[in-house]
């Protein structure tokens, strides 16, 4: 086993410290923070603010209610062959975001409620079995219509079409904007004024596949959001990763800037990130912090998350499996029968989800171009979910998943 070394753990300089106590004193507003008197939603007739239920608390309890909130639960991280409670699923990820941004968003005065929709909706409407799960779906799709999918962009069309409950255009855009694949040094939000802005950015991302990494928050509490998203996987998949025997332990990582365990990474990153960011109409971090932030990602991808132990079984079992339900299903949708399992099991809830909302039409939502009917069922599944489908549709199949036990070597 290497040694492993001392753990590091940074501190907000005292300077800064006593600036945001002398602020908290004097009750100073951060001018930079989102207000809630400016929340935009389609609907402005609806959803009105009140003391005990403010704007953002109004979309933090909308996402939790949305039955797909509760699918987090069995929805791959990263880790998706494991019968194993103790790794992380896409539930807990989000927590963990919220947590961090939360704790970021304190610290800068930020608006946390927003930030906390934001962080709870973010992956709503990822697919089964991870980064993995959304490529094939996209590969799919581009197949058939050219266009591209991305979990970010089907997020926001599960809170605002699919399920539409009249959430805010901020959550929405953070939501949209919150890919935490593509790092930065820096962020700066950029303006965005009404929901015709916000449809022409997500048609965008639709059409060219280029649109999607030039996707800039419009809130400084996105921006926060956004960087915890990659706070919150990072280290934590280097533990998850240890856990499941896939590392000996964290060692392997070489650049200790920001630390090697999950709870260095989360106080380091949040401790640098403040003292570069308070009392700024932007976010940032150090220049030796970033290379380190960037290194210890790209290091993630080569040690764990291109294990050959999961590529294996996504190439040999879940891909053609995705191909063979993606065809059945999008048959289904052409044909619309009441008796079919698309019909039953994605139309039928569906119109129960909404069936309090004057807004929403089952009707014209059969009408929506059957490839996407198809990708907004399956991109709703959980990873059991989609075995089960793919067993009701070929009982006989040749594809199956071994998940790996508790007491399996």
């Amino acid at each position: 086993m290497t040694e492993k070394q001392e753990p590091r753990y940074h501190k907000i300089p005292l300077e800064i410290q006593e600036q945001i106590r002398k602020d908290r004193q004097e009750h100073k507003e951060n001018p930079y923070a989102f207000r809630d008197e400016n929340v935009m939603r389609r609907n402005p007739n609806r959803d009105k603010a009140s003391l005990w239920r403010p704007a953002f608390v109004r979309d933090v309890e909308k996402i939790m209610n949305i039955p797909y909130y509760n699918r987090y639960s069995d929805k791959t991280q990263v880790f998706s062959f494991y019968k194993n409670d103790d790794i992380s699923r896409r539930a807990y990820h989000v927590q963990l975001v919220s947590r961090t941004a939360r704790n970021i968003g304190r610290m800068l005065n930020l608006n946390e409620d927003l930030i906390e929709a934001i962080s709870l909706g973010h992956d709503i409407g990822h697919t089964p079995f991870g980064h993995a799960g959304e490529r094939l779906l996209n590969d799919k799709l581009r197949e058939h219509t050219g266009r591209y999918f991305n979990h970010n962009v089907h997020s926001v069309r599960v809170l605002d079409q699919l399920v539409g409950w009249n959430i805010s255009l901020q959550t929405l855009d953070g939501v949209l904007c919150h890919n935490g694949e593509l790092e930065l040094k820096e962020y700066r939000p950029r303006p965005l004024d009404s929901f015709d802005e916000l449809d022409a950015r997500v048609e965008a991302c639709y059409v060219n596949c280029d649109s999607i990494k030039k996707l800039v928050p419009s809130t400084l509490e996105a921006c926060v959001m956004r960087v915890c998203d990659i706070i919150a996987y990072l280290g934590k998949d280097r533990q998850d990763a240890v856990r499941l025997g896939m590392l000996e332990d964290e060692s392997p990582f070489s650049n200790d800037t920001i630390g090697h365990s999950n709870s260095q990474i989360i106080n380091n990153m949040i401790v640098n990130i403040i003292q570069n960011s308070y009392g700024k109409p932007y976010l940032q971090m150090d220049e030796e912090y970033f290379e380190a932030f960037r290194k210890a990602k790209k290091e993630n991808y080569e040690l764990i998350y291109r294990h050959d132990s999961m590529e294996t079984m996504f190439q040999e079992q879940v891909a053609p499996m995705f191909d063979a339900v993606y065809e059945a299903i999008l048959k289904q949708a052409k044909e619309k029968k009441e008796d079919s399992v698309f019909y039953q099991h994605h139309i039928l809830f569906l119109q129960n989800i909404n069936q309090y909302n004057p807004e929403f039409s089952i009707e014209a939502y059969l009408e929506t171009e059957p490839n996407q009917l198809a990708v907004d069922f399956i991109a709703s599944m959980t990873d059991d979910y989609f075995i089960d489908l793919y067993e009701e549709l070929f009982p006989k199949g040749p594809y199956s998943i071994q998940y790996r036990g508790y007491f399996e070597k």
